[in-house]
């Protein structure tokens, strides 16, 4: 109509001009001029009308509708959607509709995982009493001699050929249960890090005690076979393991892991604890005293836990905060606190003189105010503090804030060689029932660190409260160093093991830490997908509010082509997944422990995050009781309300359940197959035979999902003689109709290939490969769930995406919450296989991206109630998409254009025309450019996306990622220096060795060469945890925005010119009647990329000023604490508060060290 409008504008115009030149020429002369003018405005006229080309919408609209029925036919005739749908109506009299009640679903759920972690709980106690009865009965022996099976050194031998010490043949057997490990179930065995030494007499005395377990480890597995890894964690360093294993060491041959640091152990030797870590900064400090000093506060913090809170003060003539915005409160001891601690420490620098007495007044004041605030933990207090020595005058510090309750314990750490206020620093710990230490060298720090932990445990020992603990998910990958078991989520449980011997009580003796593992997945088993409906699920939280498990936990980042932990991927907050809980309503009552139910309208994103579907969920909650855990379920409101069953008989449903065009959900729970041993080579689908067959009767099943099962089996059988028949009749089939495929609620799954593999381009499609697109235990494919929130008997259309959102498909891992060891190792395969060549690998992707796929949802409706039974669809090259729309969009050279006003006959062939072919989200499905499918329309054209935006027929919906990873340019130094003379660089070289060979031997305790005895005790080496790499295009953990658009259905058409300087461009948007699809078309010759930029899905960081940045990091979430502390006993022995540690130096080294001293500074 603006076309019009404009042309006739011009044509009054001309009239205008035309009068005004014959009032004012006259005569022959004049005639001829006017003659003239008027052939120079024709043309300019037809210049500007061409210029505003007018394209019909008519036209577009008979392609629109030639082209929905077409697509339409095509689709419904090799997906055989109606005769689904009339199978499905054919039973709608014989089967129930239900509502789901979502209240006594979450508390069966939660019953079922308390009484799975019930026996969790039973096992670890019942080897935590054998552990303390053993250690009863067993008399320490100076002069023990005892072979044990260690795990590093088992099936070795030497030149001989025979068994190394420590070794001998150890039978291994690979397991189903245990991920296919090779394991010994009849047997365990001990490992011992690298750095103790595996024949001193605490451990073989240790060891042996501990062999009194071996009975227990198989006696808790055969009561429960569910079990995974049994364990006993020795307080002297040697870790025993149920199933035996085959330890392998890392790349240099070291065995980094100690039981001793790992979470389990430290949560349950001690009480939640505040500290406040206190360091020396003066100039007293610098070179390896600082190392040793950072070394130990990054020690300290990796024993910390989410229920822990902490901070950091560093000292020399004043004091200040490691980091300014935690001044004056104790803040969370999470894996983010943590890890941003690491780094302000790795910045510390030396300077000026060490005065302590104001550090420790400002370390009480934070610790009392916490106290009487309610603030912290509310239990353990202690003050770390690391010096090279205490000169001040300090007593009346702790008389004023201290003495005489000594509520907060103070613990010392002195760094370096020299001893001489030894005394004054051992004081101050053993005045504050604390613990003092000698840190000489890098060597010694893990030791000397964990002693604190000890001495915190001995009220709890002492009391002998055996309190249970679980912690929050982990990844084990310094236990474990194949991929497969070190990226399964897990959490544990574990139980304090004491001395119960009278001559040590007042001592507190720490044994160890008994515990077990469990697999995240497994638990969330528990929770079935089929009674949870499309777009519900399950998911666990901490009493902390982080997540335990859910859908859309992604702990996985890709580093080159190796999948990793991300930084923060146990602390992900549950605000931070539920994000449209913007007051933390959820998490608030979740963490409270409370039951209840809530409602939330949320975006939620499909498709890799590309797509945005809106839905109206009903949370509903609970605890699980003798846990620190609550678990929520979602079902969104609509079909997720409803769950339908129908009967058939079994001998019609196993006859049906046998064709080879059916499998089933294998990651769901339809019978269980972990418990008998002779179960676990099964898989569900044979499971479900033999169990229906009477051939196991032993087998436990979900008779609710058998029942779904057979009967969706028995409905949807005709499918396969349809899908054949089409198959069997070649010269009928059109090229490029690649799968017909279907899907019930059941996870029932019916597919066939009408192409060979050989002309398939989808060839990974409906694969094992192919998650998206494949039931799980999170969520159901992609298709069924897009085609449930379309209308029911029209398809729907979309190009799967083959990588995550732009920014992150380089680096973010596809991970739904818990990934099984199967999965992990597809993914490591994947990721291990050769390079092609750059230009046909190009090929290959573009080509295996330009698949099509085609669905719709199939509904049973019984009264008012509907219910979706399923989905169903079929995929095809997009060739079969394109080659229909071109002989459609244009029209023959003959077409009668008498009544059309516009271009006519108009083609799409046109070099001034543009056609494409969108979805309902903006993505292209055709275009003449094929680079452009799968690409958002607004890159390609910015200037009609941007106005179909403004006109309202598109709306931006905005969503955000709090797991992103984001790259980061680390800080640059720069390399320049002024030019300096060679013999300066050779004395540059020669002090920087001599400075590192000097280190070298100081690190590593070379005294220890000359005294053998000590050798055997040899102290861990600097752990990696406190090296900082720099390097650029780092990644790091980061908040993004980003967008999402979505179709209006309520506008049909539209069309409109859009100015753009020197030309307008005009354009024709026409919905494709019975489907999710749009037709634009669109003038090709006026370039407005200038004035309309690409309109990107580019997610952007989230920045926050210094300000913000500081109040969230402040920001103390509701939690709930743990209900047991201890903190204080009567009986505590507290004398025993550490020793010096004398180094006897040989007069060589000293020597050198005095001599080059000058040299190195």
């Amino acid at each position: 109509m603006q076309m019009a409008a404009a042309a006739q504008m011009s044509r009054w115009s001309m009239g205008k001009a035309g009068n005004a030149i014959k009032s004012h020429i006259s005569g022959p002369c004049g005639r001829r001029l006017v003659v003239l003018m008027w052939i120079i405005l024709s043309s300019s006229l037809c210049l500007m009308v061409d210029g505003q080309m007018k394209i019909p919408p008519e036209t577009v609209q008979q392609w629109a509708v030639s082209f929905g029925k077409e697509m339409a036919a095509l689709s419904t005739r090799y997906s055989g959607a109606k005769l689904l749908q009339k199978k499905y109506k054919d039973v709608e009299g014989v089967v129930k509709i239900e509502e789901v009640n979502g209240e006594e679903l979450v508390k069966k759920f939660a019953e079922e995982m308390e009484e799975m972690l019930g026996r969790k709980m039973k096992s670890v106690k019942r080897l935590a009493e054998a552990a303390e009865d053993a250690d009863l009965d067993h008399e320490y022996n100076e002069t023990l001699e005892f072979d044990y099976y260690n795990s590093l050194l088992i099936n070795k031998v030497d030149e001989d050929g025979n068994p190394v010490p420590l070794g001998g043949e150890f039978p291994l057997e690979q397991n189903e249960h245990f991920n296919k490990l090779p394991v010994n179930t009849q047997q365990s065995n001990i490992q011992v890090p690298t750095n103790v030494y595996n024949q001193h007499t605490d451990i073989l005395n240790g060891v042996y005690m501990s062999e009194a377990l071996n009975d227990i480890f198989i006696e808790n597995f055969q009561k429960d076979p569910t079990l995974t890894w049994q364990y006993f964690g020795s307080s002297t360093g040697f870790f025993r393991l149920y199933p035996g294993i085959q330890w392998t060491p890392d790349e240099n041959g070291v065995v980094t892991f100690d039981c001793r640091n790992r979470n389990w152990y430290i949560q349950a030797a001690t009480s939640p604890k505040d500290v406040i870590i206190v360091v020396d900064v003066s100039g007293s400090m610098k070179g390896l005293r600082m190392t040793i000093a950072k070394h130990t506060i990054n020690t300290i913090l990796d024993t910390l836990g989410e229920n822990d809170f902490v901070n950091i003060i560093a000292y020399s003539d004043y004091v200040r905060y490691v980091e300014p915005c935690f001044k004056g409160i104790l803040v969370q001891a999470d894996l983010d606190n943590r890890e941003h601690f690491k780094h302000l420490v790795d910045e510390l620098h030396v300077k000026g003189e060490g005065k302590v007495k104001n550090a420790m007044k400002e370390s009480f004041r934070i610790l009392n105010e916490a106290a009487a605030l309610g603030q912290g933990s509310l239990c353990n207090q202690a003050i770390m503090l690391i010096t090279d020595g205490a000169m001040e005058d300090f007593k009346d510090v702790f008389e004023e804030f201290n003495w005489p309750e000594r509520r907060v314990r103070v613990f010392t750490y002195l760094i370096g060689r020299e001893l001489t206020f030894a005394e004054n620093v051992k004081w101050i710990a053993c005045n504050n029932k604390g613990y003092y230490t000698h840190v000489s060298t890098l060597a010694d720090v893990q030791e000397n660190v964990m002693e604190y932990l000890h001495v915190l445990s001995r009220p709890m020992v002492i009391n002998h409260d055996h309190d249970i603990i679980w912690t929050e998910a982990y990844m084990d990958s310094v236990m474990f160093n194949t991929q497969a078991q070190s990226l399964l989520l897990m959490t544990s449980v574990a139980m304090p093991v004491f001395s119960k011997k009278e001559e040590t009580l007042s001592h507190g003796i720490l044994l160890g830490v008994v515990g077990t593992d469990v697999a995240l997945r497994e638990l969330m088993r528990l929770a079935p997908r089929y009674k949870l409906g499309i777009h519900g699920y399950a998911f666990l939280i901490t009493n902390n509010g982080y997540i335990l498990s859910h859908p859309e936990l992604r702990p996985l980042y890709k580093e080159g082509k190796k999948l990793k932990p991300k930084p923060n991927y146990n602390s992900v907050d549950l605000s931070e997944v539920e994000w449209e809980d913007t007051e933390e309503k959820l998490r608030s009552v979740m963490v409270k422990g409370e039951t209840g139910t809530m409602s939330l309208d949320v975006r939620s994103s499909v498709d890799k995050g590309t797509r945005v579907i809106f839905l109206k969920n009903d949370y509903f909650y609970t605890v699980i009781n003798e846990t620190p855990f609550s678990l929520g379920i979602v079902l969104s409101r609509g079909y997720g309300q409803y769950i339908f069953t129908g009967n058939v008989s079994v001998e019609e449903g196993l006859h049906d359940l046998l064709t080879p065009d059916l499998t089933i959900a294998d990651e769901w729970t339809y019978c269980e197959i972990d418990i008998d041993p002779a179960h676990r080579k099964l898989n569900q689908l044979q499971a479900i035979v033999k169990y229906l067959t009477g051939k196991d009767p032993n087998l436990q099943c979900d008779a609710q999902l058998l029942q779904q099962t057979l009967f969706d089996t028995v409905v949807t059988a005709p499918m396969e003689a349809y899908w054949t028949a089409l198959m069997l009749n070649a010269s009928s089939m059109d090229d490029g109709i690649e799968t017909a495929f279907l899907g019930t609620r059941s996870g029932l799954l019916r597919f066939l290939k009408y192409a060979g593999i050989e002309k398939r381009v989808g060839k990974s499609f409906l694969t094992s490969t192919d998650k998206e697109n494949m039931f799980t235990l999170d969520h159901f494919p992609v298709w069924y769930r897009r085609a449930a929130e379309h209308p029911a008997g029209q398809f729907l259309y979309y190009m799967p995406r083959q990588d995550t959102r732009d920014t992150f498909k380089d680096y973010e891992a596809d991970y739904s919450g818990t990934l099984s060891s199967d999965e992990v190792k597809q993914q490591s395969k994947k990721g291990q296989r050769k390079q092609r060549d750059d230009d046909e690998e190009e090929v290959v992707e573009e080509e295996a991206g330009r698949i099509l796929i085609a669905s719709t949802a199939v509904t049973v409706t019984v009264g008012k109630k509907t219910a979706i039974a399923g989905a169903v669809g079929v995929q095809m090259s997009l060739e079969v998409l394109e080659s229909r729309f071109w002989a459609i969009a244009a029209q023959p050279n003959d077409t009668d254009c008498s009544t059309v006003e516009g271009l006519c006959p108009l083609r799409c062939d046109r070099f001034d025309i543009e056609c494409y072919v969108i979805d309902n989200n903006g993505f292209v499905l055709i275009s003449k450019q094929r680079s452009d499918a799968g690409r958002f329309f607004g890159e390609t054209d910015g200037s009609v996306m941007t106005t179909l935006i403004r006109m309202g027929m598109f709306k931006r919906v905005s969503l955000f990622d709090y797991q992103a990873m984001c790259k980061t340019s680390s800080h640059s130094v720069s390399g320049a220096r002024p030019l300096l003379s060679p013999l300066y660089a050779l004395a540059s070289t020669f002090k920087w060795f001599l400075s590192n060979f000097l280190l070298f031997l100081l690190e590593f305790n070379i005294c220890s060469l000359w005294h053998m005895d000590s050798f055997g005790e040899a102290k861990p080496s600097v752990s990696g945890s406190y090296v900082h790499k720099k390097r650029g295009n780092m990644l790091q953990p980061c908040d993004t925005e980003y967008p999402s658009f979505v179709y209006e259905p309520s506008v049909k058409e539209t069309n409109s010119i859009i100015k753009c300087g020197r030309c307008q461009k005009m354009f024709v948007v026409q919905q494709v009647p019975e489907s999710n699809l749009l037709m634009l078309v669109v003038q090709g010759d006026c370039d407005c990329s200038r004035q309309y930029p690409p309109i990107t899905l580019e997610p952007m960081e989230v920045k926050y000023n210094a300000s913000v940045k500081c109040d969230r990091m402040r920001s103390q979430k509701i939690r709930r604490r743990p209900e047991s502390c201890h903190s204080y006993h009567p009986q505590e022995n507290a004398d025993d508060c550490g020793g010096t540690y004398f180094i006897r130096l040989s007069s060589c080294l000293l020597f050198i060290c005095i001599s080059f001293t000058a040299l190195v500074s």
